[in-house]
């Protein structure tokens, strides 16, 4: 496919016409299209083209195409029906009446071509830009942000399920790419087991018949990795995917094979982790992950949007990861990707899921970023009693290395060392004969012969640490805290209007890709309700509720 970029065209002036007799009051599309144009122009794509070849989809169409159906949460087939049978999508898109739209595969195959070249990212930062350009987004001086879950594209398998679709997976790749070879190794009975789509409903019910099939399907498995992996197959068949993936799940799911060939299944004791573990061949990237209640395979999802007061809630940026990293992980990229595009915020509200103490300190001195949100409380058992010495009590020299006790006590030992997660740490400790003759020791350990120990993080963490604790327990701090709770609202307009809940591709890249679609949408139906003057919604409360506040 080639591109020659070209203007983007005037909206026919028929097409004017009727739009403006259908829709006297406006709609969202005609509104954005009078407010930016037509956001995309064909320059800012010319790298997913050739210059030869049979001339492609206007891409600034197809970008704006991709963001519109989202807005109403529909399929490529329904989009495509769209731009052939709908009016205000005609004029958003300059087109003619009498257009006739294109296949509903050329959307998909849009999307390919920016995720392979790592372009997806553009959709959004364009629409900022032009929303600054244009005077709309003003300031991001305040911006907050929270993540949900999403469930990948895949049904949720249990271990026997895993096990029979990695190999019908393999056997369906292997029998399109060499069906000959594939015929020359099969076994008869391959076919009754993996001849259709392996579902717990046609699996044996007593547990001992199921471990039976199991070991039936490794050994299966086992003999068909041995004959791809022996020196007279083709070594190029190691390297399908599906095969990668079947040997993936072998390793994990069995113990290495008993000298008479046999195979047994892993204890789960010996299973991996779920950040490496496979719960489904067909998208290895979505892990088992648990949140409280929630328990989901598939990944995870970080929206960050202004909440200045008299701005528009614009989302300005997406962060998509998988399932398994937690949310403290994502705020250096979610600064980093912020500064790119020049939108950093002066105060950014967060959970507590996100402020280590290690990204209060970093947030600042490299991004000029203060992090709002409220640190774990002390978790010593002193500072839960409420009645013992803890952390803040002691008095720490940090130049002198030294920390002193309540009761003017000074420490004799002074051990950095690094803790599971490579983070550095000090521990101190006091001298024994000290402690055990203290008249308050029942307040600063439980120990009966050891002396107090205590451990710090490095000083300008420990002190960020110990000030946000106060911080968070003033009413100011509350206040400005409580502005947070508004990015729960942007989940559930994603969930509900664009199905934010579940990807709809499969793979982490396209995944992001559809989280960066649905932030787009969002941008611009809250830019069509703010010119339209519509308020933000306030938080609804039951009937019952609304009881306490009226006057008896």
């Amino acid at each position: 496919m080639s591109i020659h970029p070209q203007n983007i065209p005037d909206i026919p002036v028929e097409t004017v016409q009727v739009a403006r007799a259908a829709f006297p009051k406006g709609n969202i599309y005609l509104q954005i299209r009078d407010t930016l144009g037509g956001i995309y122009e064909d320059e800012a794509f010319v790298e997913l083209f050739s210059q030869r070849g049979q001339p492609a989809e206007s891409p600034w169409r197809l970008a704006l195409i991709c963001v519109m159906q989202f807005v109403e949460n529909l399929s490529d087939r329904q989009a495509a029906d769209a731009v052939r049978a709908r009016i205000d999508w005609k004029y958003a898109l300059s087109l003619p009446l009498t257009d006739s739209g294109f296949d509903f595969s050329v959307l998909s195959e849009f999307r390919t071509r920016l995720v392979n070249s790592g372009m997806e990212q553009k959709l959004l930062d364009i629409l900022l830009s032009q929303l600054q350009s244009k005077g709309l987004l003003k300031t991001h001086r305040r911006q907050r942000t929270d993540s949900t879950h999403v469930v990948a594209a895949i049904r949720s398998l249990n271990r026997l399920e895993t096990l029979g679709e990695g190999m019908r997976s393999a056997l369906d790749s292997l029998a399109v790419a060499v069906p000959e070879w594939l015929t020359a190794h099969i076994q008869p009975d391959w076919f009754d087991r993996y001849g259709r789509r392996v579902e717990n409903y046609r699996l044996p019910k007593l547990d001992s018949e199921r471990e039976a099939l199991g070991s039936t399907i490794g050994a299966d498995g086992l003999t068909l990795l041995e004959a791809i992996y022996t020196s007279t197959s083709p070594d190029w068949l190691r390297q399908l995917p599906a095969v990668e993936t079947l040997r993936q799940i072998w390793v994990q799911q069995f113990y290495a094979p008993q000298e008479d060939g046999s195979v047994k299944w892993r204890s789960v004791k010996d299973m991996p982790p779920s950040t490496l573990a496979i719960h489904s061949p067909h998208d290895v990237e979505a892990h088992y992950s648990s949140k409280r209640s929630v328990n989901w395979v598939g990944y995870k999802v970080h929206m960050t949007e202004i909440c200045d007061e008299n701005s528009p809630r614009f989302i300005t940026n997406v962060h998509t990861t998988l399932s398994t990293i937690t949310d403290e992980q994502a705020v250096p990229p979610i600064h980093e990707a912020l500064a790119l595009k020049t939108l950093l915020p002066k105060e950014h509200l967060m959970d507590s899921g996100y402020t280590a103490a290690e990204y209060l300190v970093n947030s600042k001195t490299d991004y000029d970023v203060e992090i709002i949100g409220p640190v774990r409380p002390d978790p010593s058992w002193q500072a839960k009693a409420g009645l013992g010495f803890d952390t803040t009590n002691f008095v720490v020299d940090w130049d002198n290395k030294v920390v002193t006790c309540p009761q003017g006590h000074k420490s004799t030992k002074w051990i950095p060392r690094s803790d599971v997660k490579g983070q550095a740490i000090i521990d101190v400790r006091f001298l024994g004969s000290t402690c055990r003759a203290c008249p308050v020791r029942s307040k600063c350990t439980q120990s009966k012969t050891q002396p107090r120990e205590l451990s710090l993080q490095s000083q300008a963490r420990q002190i960020a640490l110990q000030s946000r604790r106060q911080q968070q327990q003033t009413p100011e701090w509350k206040e400005t805290y409580n502005q947070r709770a508004g990015i729960e609202a942007t989940h559930s307009q994603g969930i509900r209007r664009s199905a934010l809940r579940r990807s709809r591709y499969i793979g982490l890249v396209k995944t992001h890709l559809q989280h960066i679609l649905i932030a787009t949408a969002l941008n611009l139906v809250r830019l069509d309700a703010w010119l339209s003057g519509i308020p933000f919604a306030k938080t609804r409360s039951s009937r019952f509720k609304q009881l306490q506040n009226t006057p008896s």
